[in-house]
């Protein structure tokens, strides 16, 4: 099998790197492209086994497995100039640009015939550079050996969920911006962490282990944060004034606002 990520900007150099990490694709059969010979250069230097080129009809051309990771407001043009050289017979897109459908996605592959093309779309966030992402999928078009072959490539990278294409952006939301609202928190509780003493390296490295750990208990158990929660305040402890005056400043409404607001 080989891959063509068409993009490899911020998001398309996380799948890469994922991918590079795993064992579903050898980096040999991996091909990545951008405009610039920088950011080539800087997917080269993370394996020098993947093939980089500027050159996106190339790359499609050899791929089994096209992942579009260009800009949204990119994505038509960008399909448009590598469109003839499509092969719907053999070959599976997926777009992970938000908020592009499946039907536009599938029109401007194959407009003469939408239906006969094979599209998906997935929402991975950065972590999957790290191996560590969730990531959402929907499909259009797709046979279950297809929907498994997409499901293990980003399985490589974290954890994946199969949904219906109206959660995409209920999803892009959770997980996607949600990488960007829990740096944040980290941020904070990091300055907070300086205010009270520690210097600013340390308080960052306690905050970040302490939020890896509170994520790994959940996923042991798949238990509800409450029950965690519950096991550290005691009546009349630090820890329940510290949540209270937390919710008093609108903590929990805040974080409720702000996923609405991205959707």
């Amino acid at each position: 099998m080989k891959i063509a990520i068409i993009g490899t900007g911020n998001m398309g150099g996380a799948i890469a790197a994922g991918l590079a990490k795993g064992k579903i694709v050898e980096s040999g059969n991996m091909i990545c492209t951008a405009r610039t010979q920088k950011t080539l250069d800087k997917i080269r230097s993370m394996d020098p086994e993947i093939a980089v080129t500027t050159d996106n009809v190339m790359a499609v051309k050899e791929a089994d497995v096209v992942i579009l990771a260009v800009k949204p407001w990119l994505m038509e043009n960008v399909i448009a100039g590598f469109r003839e050289y499509v092969d719907i017979s053999r070959q599976i897109f997926v777009s992970v640009a938000a908020g592009i459908t499946l039907e536009e996605l599938s029109t401007w592959i194959w407009p003469i015939q939408p239906s006969c093309v094979s599209v998906f779309r997935a929402i991975p966030n950065t972590a999957a550079a790290v191996l560590a992402s969730m990531t959402f999928i929907a499909s259009a078009n797709a046979d279950a050996e297809q929907i498994k072959l997409v499901t293990d490539i980003f399985d490589e990278m974290g954890s994946t969920m199969y949904v219906e294409e109206r959660l995409i952006p209920a999803g892009t939301a959770l997980a996607s911006c949600g990488i960007a609202f829990a740096m944040r928190y980290i941020r904070a509780a990091s300055e907070g962490g300086v205010e009270i003493g520690f210097r600013p390296d340390e308080a960052r490295k306690i905050v970040e282990y302490t939020v890896k750990g509170a994520a790994e208990l959940l996923l042991a158990s798949d238990g509800h944060p409450e029950a965690e929660i519950d096991k550290v305040t005691t009546a009349g402890g630090i820890t329940i004034k510290g949540l209270n005056e937390m919710e008093h400043e609108g903590f929990t409404s805040a974080v409720i606002k702000g996923l609405k607001a991205c959707i």
